[in-house]
């Protein structure tokens, strides 16, 4: 294990041509439902209830369900797809997600798609990836201030010192950063492949941005230097292992999955660490009795649908970008095909480049 300090200040000044990430509300086109379409949309709805009631109450079930319909039924009409982070509540992800998973998983299918319109129930950095790969598409995100901790904390400014500081050190950026970031770093990562990502560059010597906890834990994981920066997720960094030892004498037996962006005393007290897609597949098959997923609490809602005979603790830490996401803006993007992601070509012939290189990586 090698794992380096930067040693860089960020730059503080924001990006050109950068979402401004302020609170903002939009008022849903769609005015309401009357009783008559909200009965039909529970009676249709019946099949996927039963999946859910676990995790969905009755009462807020009967006002997610006309949205769902509405939402899949415009999803037919438009030939629309909708990507669906792991993160996002549950009457989004199983309610309306076709495309469901975690950053990889969403880039990869993303380039799939056959759907003339991709709406990115996530963060704007997803769907800016969404956009990357699928050029000639509309790509729409249900609200345009749905940002990131981490791709704020870095900008293609600081990339470029580093690379000035670093000569000939390749450049390995998580996925959670903006297109203009990518676009002056080699190749892309995600947290289930960020260690394949930095051995197949056959160097001895890797800068992985921006996420500090999660170079640290790729530098456990590998002989390659791994050099740093100083961003963080908000939402991982807040877990503590004071916490999950308090779990673990409250709960004898718990199991504790944790995600690489967590700090590294978090990380020693689970029993498993990896993506989110790694904690899903983990649960499904070691069908432990009781877990705790140290990541946004939406995540085990999504789960808990899924493994039935698992019991969740849940330490909710809720990641407020993601939360800006819901049914209402959802059916309010594709009624008014608002608000679309753009990227400016020159950025995104280079950008395209890094998140391809990733994509492309031999299974």
């Amino acid at each position: 294990m090698a794992f380096v300090d930067s040693g860089i200040e960020p730059v503080r000044h924001p990006m050109p041509g950068a979402v401004k990430w302020e609170p903002r509300e939009r008022a849903p086109a769609h005015p309401g439902f009357d009783a008559a379409y909200a009965r039909e949309a529970i009676r249709e709805l019946k099949p996927l209830y039963a999946r859910l009631e676990r995790v969905i109450p009755p009462l807020e079930w009967a006002g997610h369900a006309p949205y769902i319909k509405a939402i899949r039924d415009l999803k037919r009409e438009k030939n629309a797809a909708i990507l669906a982070h792991n993160y996002m509540t549950p009457e989004i992800f199983h309610g309306v997600g076709d495309i469901l998973g975690d950053s990889l998983q969403l880039a990869k299918e993303a380039a799939k798609t056959d759907a003339d319109v991709i709406v990115q129930c996530g963060v704007h950095f997803m769907a800016e990836t969404a956009k990357l790969l699928n050029p000639n598409k509309t790509v729409l995100i249900p609200d345009p201030h749905a940002g990131c901790s981490l791709a704020s904390s870095v900008t293609p400014e600081d990339v470029r010192a580093l690379r000035a500081a670093y000569p000939g050190v390749p450049i390995v950026t998580y996925v959670n950063t903006s297109a203009a970031v990518k676009a002056e770093c080699d190749i892309c990562c995600t947290s289930a492949n960020a260690v394949k990502v930095v051995e197949s560059l056959g160097s001895p010597r890797v800068l992985l941005i921006p996420d500090q906890y999660l170079a640290r834990y790729v530098a456990s994981q590998t002989k390659v230097e791994i050099v740093s920066w100083k961003g963080a997720c908000e939402v991982h960094e807040r877990f503590t292992g004071e916490e999950l030892r308090g779990y673990r004498e409250a709960e004898p037996g718990i199991k504790i999955l944790a995600h690489p962006e967590c700090p590294p005393d978090v990380i020693a007290e689970a029993d498993y660490t990896g993506s989110t897609a790694g904690m899903i597949k983990w649960v499904k098959d070691e069908k432990p009795a009781r877990v705790v997923l140290v990541t946004e609490c939406s995540m085990a809602a999504n789960v808990a649908a899924e493994a039935p005979d698992t019991n969740f603790t849940r330490p909710c830490n809720l990641c407020p970008h993601m939360k800006r996401i819901s049914l209402p803006k959802i059916l309010d993007s594709l009624v008014t095909m608002k608000e679309e992601v753009t990227v400016d070509p020159k950025i995104a012939a280079r950008a395209r480049l890094a998140v391809e290189r990733m994509v492309n990586l031999p299974v």
